[in-house]
């Protein structure tokens, strides 16, 4: 099957709008003295680029970010944990970054569990902790559980259950997508933040205006197919939420999560739906607590 057979829509609004997003994110990664470009790597939806801080000598952990977010925007939050183990970032391919710039065709949820499968022995050669936000968290579900995964982490995790939308969603989602400025990007990107991470001019504003204005967005993926969660049900698999996030609440995730993975929910009190840059600290306590 031929790689324009396997990809679907762009996700970038014209050449000019890529090298945009592109230069950008080279430019936020190459603040960091310590991360390692790690080569491209070849994989059936397209090309994927990875990056390394090394760490400690606990289990290396691997970083799958959400919708419209990549390696540029996780660096810091999770430079947080090289204390204790390496920190491996992923862009996903269709997603604004650096991986492959066309979204998977078909079953996009199948096709990324897929893609994960192919990656992760590229990336690692012993046991890692997969750390998964939103839509990374989804992508790890959907993949085979193998003997280089020693536990799964989801946090804010799409997958499960259908994310909860409502009238407020679209008032500061429709103004962002018809005419982006840092002012609506706050407001929107305030929603999905706690009460402690609300700020007149948010510090990922820039960002989310150059994906509004450059970029095609793609929806939070919808619950992933029963057989794909009942292979996590026996393994170690945390998951955890915001106790403010308006996608995934705590009573949202809390039924899917025991009847599908056999687990609780753990709630970051405070956090919302971007709870790695809210409360990093918080995260690598649920990494040092699954590698335990």
């Amino acid at each position: 099957m031929t790689e324009a057979a396997i990809q679907g829509a762009r996700v970038y609004r014209s050449e000019p709008a890529e090298r945009l997003v592109r230069g950008w994110c080279e430019e936020r990664l190459a603040e960091f003295t310590d991360l390692e470009a790690l080569p491209e790597i070849s994989t059936a939806i397209g090309p994927t680029r990875a990056f390394r801080f090394e760490g400690g000598s606990g289990a290396p952990v691997v970083v799958l970010s959400g919708t419209n977010f990549n390696s540029a925007l996780s660096a810091s939050p999770s430079s947080d944990m090289t204390a204790e183990r390496d920190v491996l970032l992923v862009d996903l391919p269709g997603q604004p970054g650096l991986s492959c710039g066309k979204r998977p065709r078909g079953h996009r949820a199948r096709a990324y569990g897929a893609w994960f499968d192919e990656v992760l022995p590229e990336l690692v050669d012993r046991p890692a902790i997969v750390l998964g936000h939103s839509l990374g968290a989804a992508v790890a579900l959907a993949s085979r559980p193998c003997s280089l995964v020693k536990a799964l982490v989801l946090v804010n995790p799409a997958g499960l259950t259908p994310a909860a939308t409502s009238p407020e969603l679209m008032r500061v989602t429709l103004p962002w997508m018809v005419g982006p400025r840092e002012d609506k990007s706050t407001r929107l990107l305030n929603f999905m933040s706690g009460p402690s991470s609300r700020y007149p001019v948010h510090p990922f504003a820039h960002w989310m205006t150059m994906v509004g204005r450059y970029c095609r967005t793609s929806l939070a993926p919808g619950p992933l197919a029963t057989e794909s969660l009942l292979a996590w049900q026996e393994k170690n698999v945390t998951v955890a939420t915001g106790s403010d996030d308006v996608f995934f609440s705590p009573a949202r995730l809390h039924g899917p999560a025991r009847r599908f993975l056999n687990t609780g929910t753990h709630v970051l009190e405070g956090a919302g739906h971007l709870a790695p840059y809210e409360f990093p600290d918080k995260i690598r306590e649920l990494v040092c607590g699954a590698d335990s």
